[in-house]
């Protein structure tokens, strides 16, 4: 048998590739069916993120008898903020906090947040000022609530579990990333919304 030598050939390992069959090539980018749902897990989460903002304001303004006991709501003459910020025993502001427990303006401030941040999440419109209204109010929660903190300003053990992310933190992230991401087109007014001329002129209203 002749041993046919191949100078041109390199010795070694060689990979062998599919031919190409003149089929398109496989699309890197996302498919139709990835955007949507995509764009609906968006939207649930929206959904879902807008109602524990709603809830939240219409337990603590009726005392629904969750973590408002009945009698106990807004309009009943209780204060929202008032067991919250009293409360506070750590962290660099406590002293601040305890000053705004129960201040008509404080608790004017967080309902109107609470309500209008729910009702935008909920109806998709409006997402950059919510985000913005919300990341301001989780801040403020995160820092009244310090979870750096070990120990409370009397000595005992804070409890903490995390010294830096908490919920406050995951909801602020959560809104942003609805913000950015448009998700108020689905299930929600968003298109409408980005269509009115003055959305137009002012994108940070989207």
């Amino acid at each position: 048998m002749a041993v046919h030598d191949h100078p041109h050939r390199r010795p070694g390992w060689h990979v062998p590739f599919p031919r190409r069959t003149g089929t398109a090539p496989a699309s890197t980018g996302p498919t139709t069916a990835s955007a949507a749902t995509t764009a609906h897990v968006f939207a649930g989460l929206r959904l879902l993120t807008g109602f524990v903002f709603l809830w939240a304001f219409l337990d603590k303004a009726f005392g629904l008898g969750y973590a408002t006991p009945s009698g106990k709501g807004w309009i009943d003459g209780g204060s929202p903020t008032k067991g919250f910020l009293s409360g506070v025993a750590a962290g660099p502001m406590e002293s601040t906090f305890h000053d705004w427990a129960g201040a008509s303006w404080a608790d004017w401030l967080f309902m109107l947040g609470l309500l209008g941040i729910g009702l935008a999440l909920i109806a998709g419109i409006g997402l950059w000022p919510a985000a913005i209204a919300g990341t301001a109010m989780m801040a403020l929660m995160w820092i009244a609530e310090w979870p750096p903190a070990r120990h409370l300003s009397d000595g005992t053990p804070s409890m903490s579990t995390n010294p830096f992310a908490d919920y406050h933190l995951i909801y602020a992230v959560v809104l942003v990333a609805l913000a950015a991401a448009g998700a108020g087109a689905t299930w929600g007014l968003g298109g409408a919304w980005t269509r009115l001329p003055l959305v137009g002129r002012h994108p940070w209203l989207r």
